[in-house]
């Protein structure tokens, strides 16, 4: 038994707006314990519709349809589910009156075109919209078929699942198990890299869990499908242990966890303090360390020094040392982190510079090369280069980059422990 999205709108297929809905329901979905093989984006057109109808009904038990409930001549959503199960739509008056409500609410007029929402198949329950003028409907067309139609507007999709579907579902015997998911996360190693490590891991049947990548890092998701999230948990918890231990300092953290986050925890725990200086990624490290709240406690500040001038004046690069190795280089990294550690008086200090693109990259020094300093409490000094790419773009390169100061931090930091 499975469900199965739907999602109807030629707006979709051109890009012109973001497929929420369907994450939506993919998340809802496992919170219920309905497992969910496919979801399908289809346009305003009743064949291929109709089509897409024909396989869903081939192989999952519950369809969810969202959009193509308006009142204009491409909604067309409800009109041919009708068709396709060789059924009449009826109108039904009670629709008509709360639209009429809705409508004199809001100081409007209710136009002719409106009455084709009150459309339903016959034999079809409503499914009240509380807030919006289309209704969606329950129906089971046939055995082991059930039909759910929500209109595309995210905010009434949400409430209409909520309030109406959630309890329907429960009361036809699903929503007894939940399937819980954990997501692990990894920096500094490669998707294919890690997925060799756990490779055994991927042949589990529950929980299950399975490698994807995101800008930069790798994540594990396991999940579990049980009677409660306390249960799940108590399947998930042995596996996370042993694929944290087999994973090492590559792993970083779980869930929402950001490097930025981590390496907050850690400077709070020892009381320490930092700051950034920064060139290629043009204030986007600062920018993840300020997203934390009460990061005031441990990050004091940073100087973003595109121009030489800003790096010599502010930060105490060596000219001479800028003249002969270039900005992009692991001397002037160190001399960044040193330079902008001792201004702050901060216990940490880290550097970053490289060439993020589309220009400015050589033979020797391409785009993508960056190079991180970091200067710690002792006065211990290191850089670290990193290679990102020569057809990355220029955001993804600022991005990684200062993720990859994080990570470098975060890796000194536990070392240390």
């Amino acid at each position: 038994m499975s469900a199965e999205i739907i999602c109807v709108g030629t707006e979709m297929l051109l890009g012109d707006i973001l497929n929420s809905n369907a994450q939506f329901l993919a998340k809802q979905l496992a919170q219920l314990g309905i497992p969910h093989h496919y979801q399908t984006v289809v346009g305003d057109n009743p064949e291929r519709l109709k089509q897409v109808i024909e396989i869903a009904t081939s192989r999952a038990q519950i369809l969810i349809f969202t959009g193509g409930l308006g009142p204009t001549p491409d909604d067309l959503t409800c009109e041919t589910i009708a068709d396709f199960f060789g059924v009449p739509l009826v109108e039904r008056a009670e629709i008509i009156e709360d639209m009429a409500q809705k409508f004199a609410q809001r100081g409007r007029v209710m136009t002719p075109s409106n009455r084709k929402q009150a459309l339903i198949p016959q034999g079809a329950e409503i499914l009240p919209n509380p807030t919006g003028t289309a209704p969606g409907i329950i129906w089971q067309p046939r055995p082991n078929v059930t039909i759910f139609t929500f209109p595309g507007v995210p905010s009434e999709m949400y409430r209409m699942w909520e309030e109406t579907a959630v309890p329907y579902l429960k009361s036809q015997g699903w929503g007894q198990e939940i399937i819980y998911s954990r997501s692990l996360r990894f920096w500094g190693i490669g998707e294919s890299a890690l997925a060799e490590k756990v490779a055994p891991y991927f042949n589990l049947s529950n929980p299950t869990v399975a490698p994807y990548a995101g800008t930069g890092e790798v994540r594990l998701r396991i999940s579990a499908k049980a009677a409660s999230e306390v249960a799940a948990e108590d399947l998930i918890a042995p596996i996370e242990k042993q694929i944290k231990e087999i994973a090492g300092l590559d792993y970083y953290g779980v869930d929402n966890d950001t490097l930025a986050s981590v390496v907050g925890k850690l400077l709070q725990a020892s009381g320490e303090t930092l700051s950034v200086a920064e060139s290629c990624t043009g204030g986007g490290l600062g920018q993840m360390l300020t997203d934390i709240s009460g990061s005031s406690e441990y990050f004091w500040g940073g100087v973003i020094s595109y121009d030489n001038s800003v790096k010599i004046g502010l930060l105490g690069v060596n000219p001479d040392d800028l003249a002969k190795f270039g900005a992009v280089s692991a001397t002037v990294a160190e001399q960044m982190a040193v330079g902008v550690k001792t201004r702050l008086s901060t216990t940490w200090g880290l550097g970053v510079t490289g060439i993020a693109g589309p220009t400015g990259g050589t033979d020797t020094k391409p785009v993508g090369l960056v190079y991180i300093g970091l200067a710690g409490p002792k006065d211990e000094v290191a850089s670290f280069e990193y290679r990102f790419g020569t057809t990355r773009n220029r955001s993804y390169i600022r991005y990684v980059s200062a993720c990859a100061a994080l990570d470098v931090l975060r890796r000194q930091l536990l070392k240390r422990q």
